[in-house]
């Protein structure tokens, strides 16, 4: 039987990377957008598009109608990442009712698979820096923060649809995800291309681990075939400072004069609230906020190892990813640019 994709959040950072990949094998693949999306890059792929929204379970259906005689693959990697102190109504409305509208579709339609992109942020972390493994069992309770308690309610509720339902679901748990082709909603992406603007002329102690979304979205391909229903896979790559990434970014970027302080995260922290606020009156996106500094001081520790040995997850090097995300920022810099 032939295989169709189907894949939310189609034009986020890491959807058009699955897109890409998907597009470059021959695949057959069919993009849900939202309603006033601009897709120009994606309309370059040729994929079919579906405007909808995954808080709407009626947008929804042309997703998955006629597709009779094909063997559907959902891979759900629509949400809205919030770093704000407190997530927003519209957070828990995308990450959690969304899910749930789109288990309702696949367990309709008989999807193939259901790959379920959660979060890090959705397993409970561990105390010191002890290795943080796989877990079935997530729970609002058990984690800090408002993005980090829709994911973890959004993972619970597809773990229990595989226990009651038979849903064919598999969760995937990237950590911070950094790399090119990102449009301007990517945090850690909006931090490189702000500190190459000069415009972060420090950075607090602390860092986070990093992983290329390239190499999310080969495993979100890989767990259709590879990964075993019921299962939870981590995609981390390695801890590094945010200090040592604006040093690597300074070192292959040809702005080598741009320098960072790195500052104590007390004072950060009193800054914090401020800086949230100015952003959000601004529109941007907070790059510093009481929830981020929490995490970049967590234990971000975790084992890829699972993921490795059944996905064939191997993450690559944070030069290669820093280097290509430079690349790409200074292209989509030129465009925009031109297009003035």
């Amino acid at each position: 039987m032939k295989r169709i994709y189907l894949i939310t959040g189609a034009n986020g950072h890491l959807g058009r990377a699955i897109v890409k990949q998907l597009v470059s094998t021959g695949a057959q693949v069919r993009g849900l957008v939202l309603p006033n999306d601009d897709v120009s890059m994606l309309a370059e792929t040729g994929i079919e598009l579906v405007r909808g929204n995954v808080c709407d379970i009626s947008s929804l259906e042309p997703l998955f109608v006629g597709l009779e005689g094909y063997e559907p693959a959902v891979i759900h990697t629509a949400a809205i990442i919030d770093i704000s102190s407190k997530a927003s109504p519209l957070a828990r409305e995308v990450n959690v009712e969304g899910t749930k509208n789109m288990v309702a579709l696949a367990l309709k339609y008989k999807a193939h698979r259901f790959i379920h992109v959660s979060s890090v942020h959705a397993i409970p972390e561990a105390a010191g820096h002890r290795l943080i493994k796989e877990t079935k069992c997530f729970s609002p309770d058990y984690v800090e923060g408002g993005y980090a308690k829709t994911k973890a309610e959004a993972s619970q509720y597809v773990m229990e649809q595989v226990e009651t339902a038979n849903l064919p679901a598999i969760i995937l748990h990237p950590s911070g995800i950094a790399g090119p082709m990102d449009l301007g909603t990517n945090n850690i992406v909006c931090a490189i291309g702000s500190y190459l603007k000069g415009h972060i002329p420090f950075c607090p102690h602390g860092g986070y681990n990093i992983v290329d979304v390239r190499d999310v979205a080969a495993m979100c391909i890989a767990a259709v075939d590879k990964g075993r229903i019921g299962e939870t896979y981590i995609l981390s790559g390695k801890h590094y400072e945010f200090a040592e990434i604006f040093s690597i970014t300074r070192e292959i970027s040809p702005k080598k004069q741009i320098k960072c302080l790195t500052i104590p995260m007390w004072i950060a922290r009193l800054a914090a609230p401020m800086l949230e606020r100015a952003a959000l009156l601004k529109k941007k996106l907070p790059l510093i906020t009481r929830y981020s500094l929490k995490a970049l001081s967590s234990n971000d520790n975790f084992s890829h190892e699972k993921a490795s040995k059944e996905l064939g997850f191997w993450p690559r090097d944070i030069y290669e990813t820093l280097q290509d995300t430079i690349a790409w920022l200074s292209r989509t810099q030129k465009r925009a640019a031109k297009s003035r």
